[in-house]
């Protein structure tokens, strides 16, 4: 019976990609499910065969500390070198998408404080 192995929710392109070739390397048969048309299921990669499941696993745990181990060196080198996002550069570089979001959450606080004002006047 096949066991899921990775959740595609949020998982970026080169992840995916990442995964599918290690699998591939290690001679572990899977299949990959697409999203469903509605957001309800999100999709995943599956090892086809129960034999295989624990050396998934463990490949796919020793992956991911190597991906989060370079990735979060990334994002230190990024902020180092002041590549990394920021609020400003987000504003500076989209300032009309950014001050539509700002209005939009304002909005939403005032909606939500509107009836506590209504009750307590």
């Amino acid at each position: 019976m096949s066991k899921l192995l990775l959740n595609l929710r949020h998982v970026p392109d080169d992840e995916i990609a990442d995964v599918c070739g290690f699998l591939d390397a290690h001679r572990i048969a899977w299949y990959q499910t697409r999203p469903g048309p509605f957001g309800i299921s999100h999709g995943g990669i599956w090892v086809k065969h129960d034999s295989d499941v624990a050396e998934a696993k463990r490949l796919m745990a020793a992956y991911q500390d190597e991906r989060r181990t370079r990735v979060r060196a990334e994002h230190a080198a990024a902020r180092r070198d002041g590549s990394a996002e920021t609020f400003a550069s987000l504003l500076r570089e989209r300032p009309g998408w950014v001050l539509l979001r700002v209005l939009g959450i304002v909005l939403l606080l005032a909606l939500m404080a509107l009836p506590g004002y209504l009750l307590w006047r």
